[in-house]
């Protein structure tokens, strides 16, 4: 018998998701409260790296994740003007059956997993979160916003990089921004367009671009952080950017129109001490650790906690401590690593270091996640 009955998971991103379909799959009673009115979500579109391939393919939805997305094997560079500089084969960290990296809109991600989270029979429900926790040793009594109740076995707090369920079992990290910001847009593909390439340097840090699906992709312009009060007017600032870059940036930069297709973000990061609980209270994702988008890891961290948690749960018999420090055992190490290798990459690019060794440790990330976590 797993060591959970029943559990609470606070937030249906990639990481609730992820739990509660594996979790539910085994017959476990599963509710996801999730503040959001419906399935939804914000942004453009997102890479995943072959390790959260990996994790899709545990949780059945690889196939339909690959149709929805633009999977491709290698990484290109190219100069402001975009000459092609390298090209480089992707690492299949996720193993030699899988590609290197998925392109897909966030949306299409969102609603694969949603399927699976209802497949599983798992139950979400919208518009609410949690409100109070009160854990008495052998269960959690939960308060949610709309003034129903419950008692769980376990709480699982996978609400995002604020989240309200951090605060609750007083926990008071906080996300620092890394004093970069991000404008992302939605956008069509250019024809030629079937990898990531890269840029460093022009007027941004980095500008790049990720194929999402047979005719469409997102496009990306890193640059120094402005208060996002003060953003203005969105697509004039970011065509204004894109006019430092040739290549296909000519082409990407026409399209560049509607301002609802138009995202901007800080990067930000965040890593909570182990251990990630108190009591029979947990956090997983981006509630526990979140990076900038250096090394695309973000995603696949949050997958793989969701994996690494519903895999001990289920072969434990009892839910105590030990479980808690065995997740910790496995993920603490690994997702301090890739934290720390992003907010390095983007620290090398605020404030350059002539001997900054980028590939070398771009590499050692890959090495370490092509390990199971």
């Amino acid at each position: 018998m797993p060591a959970v009955r029943n559990v609470l998971i606070v937030g249906g991103g990639t990481a609730g998701s992820a739990l509660a379909i594996l979790l539910a799959r085994a017959g476990v009673m599963v509710d996801i409260a999730e503040i959001q009115p419906s399935v939804t979500a914000l942004g453009s579109g997102i890479t995943l790296q072959g390790n959260a391939l990996r994790v899709l393919r545990d949780l059945g939805v690889w196939d339909r994740a690959a149709a929805a997305g633009f999977p491709f094997d290698s990484l290109g560079l190219r100069a402001p003007d975009g000459t092609l500089l390298a090209e480089f084969p992707g690492s299949r960290t996720g193993g030699p059956d899988l590609p290197a990296t998925l392109g897909i809109n966030r949306p299409a991600l969102t609603a694969v997993l949603a399927d699976a989270v209802r497949a599983a029979g798992a139950r979400t429900r919208f518009g609410v979160t949690v409100e109070s926790l009160a854990d008495t040793g052998d269960a959690v009594d939960v308060r949610l916003t709309d003034g129903t109740t419950g008692t769980y076995d376990l709480v699982v707090g996978a609400d995002g990089i604020r989240s309200a369920v951090r605060g609750l079992i007083g926990i008071d990290a906080v996300p620092r921004p890394t004093g970069m910001g991000i404008w992302r847009v939605q956008t069509r593909r250019p024809a030629g367009i079937e990898r990531t390439d890269l840029v460093y340097g022009g007027p941004c840090f980095i500008a790049g671009y990720c194929p999402t699906g047979p005719d469409t992709m997102y496009a990306y312009l890193v640059e120094r952080a402005r208060p996002r009060d003060a953003v203005g007017d969105k697509v004039a600032h970011m065509r204004a950017l894109a006019e430092g870059y040739g290549g296909p940036w000519a082409e990407i930069r026409q399209d560049i129109t509607d301002p609802e297709r138009i995202n901007y973000t800080w990067f930000e990061s965040l890593l909570v001490d182990r251990p990630w609980n108190r009591g029979r209270v947990v956090l997983i994702g981006d509630a526990a650790h979140a990076c900038p988008p250096t090394l695309a890891q973000g995603a696949a961290q949050c997958l793989e906690d969701a994996a690494v948690l519903a895999e001990l749960l289920l072969a434990a018999d009892k839910l105590g401590q030990a479980v808690f420090d065995a997740f910790m055992d496995r993920r603490y190490e690994r997702a301090k690593a890739v934290v720390e290798a992003s907010l390095q990459l983007a620290d090398w690019q605020l404030n350059p270091v002539p001997d900054a060794d980028m590939p070398g440790l771009m590499d050692r990330i890959n090495s370490l996640v092509t390990h199971p976590a």
